[in-house]
């Protein structure tokens, strides 16, 4: 478990609830960090191909198939005796284009791969974000931001590919917007938070709702 509890930030989150963060995501951590916000995390393993593979079958939306994810993650940890009464955070996020769902790339070669397929075409990212406790969703919402890949050229793919490194391999889609991955776009259209994987507005209001947060 990280405790990313400072003890700055009492008067935007009440000390008399508990929020966890169900993932071991840098990004999601560093967005709720800066934003004043304080937490803990703690992350329980899952299968996530299983859950890809049934939705496939069941013909469910990617956006469907990232909330399953969040909200299982988020469950999972919530079941956990020490969590008692927290509200946990769960996420995920799924990218589709034209079709086609996309995983983080294991390898250069997939990332390459990746990055051919996505270029000079338009996806979306399906950013789902849920609230458990004591084992029940009880909320729960998803993003879609859409984003369009510029024409680049095979040598600045290469390039691209060196200065990332195993960077990339962290990110579905193989690109970090919070990095040199923003050089890959034309256009973006979609709130910042939720191209990360945690979309913070409608998060905030619902933890507000629930008096985790200051109104």
């Amino acid at each position: 478990m990280i405790d990313s509890s400072t003890g700055e930030h009492e008067v935007l989150t009440p000390s008399s609830f508990s929020l966890v963060l169900a993932s071991g995501s840098s990004a999601r951590q560093g967005l709720l960090r800066g934003a004043g916000v304080t937490f803990t995390v703690r992350t329980q393993a899952i299968d996530e191909s299983l859950y890809k593979e049934e939705g496939s079958r069941a013909g469910e939306s990617a956006a469907c198939i990232a909330l399953r994810l969040a909200a299982a993650k988020a469950e999972a940890v919530s079941l956990e005796p020490e969590q008692n009464d927290a509200f946990v955070i769960g996420a995920d996020q799924m990218l589709s284009c034209e079709g086609d769902w996309f995983d983080k790339p294991v390898s250069r070669q997939s990332a390459r791969a990746q990055l051919s397929r996505l270029r000079g075409r338009t996806h979306f990212l399906h950013s789902a974000v849920v609230l458990c406790r004591r084992g029940e969703v009880v909320w729960s919402h998803v993003e879609e931001p859409e984003l369009e890949m510029r024409d680049f050229s095979d040598v600045f793919l290469d390039a691209y590919l060196d200065t990332e490194g195993e960077s990339c391999f962290s990110s579905v889609g193989a690109y970090r917007l919070e990095g040199p991955g923003i050089q890959l776009f034309s256009r973006i259209e979609g709130e910042y938070s939720a191209i990360l994987g945690l979309p913070l507005l409608p998060l905030f209001s619902a933890l507000r709702g629930f008096g985790v947060l200051a109104n």
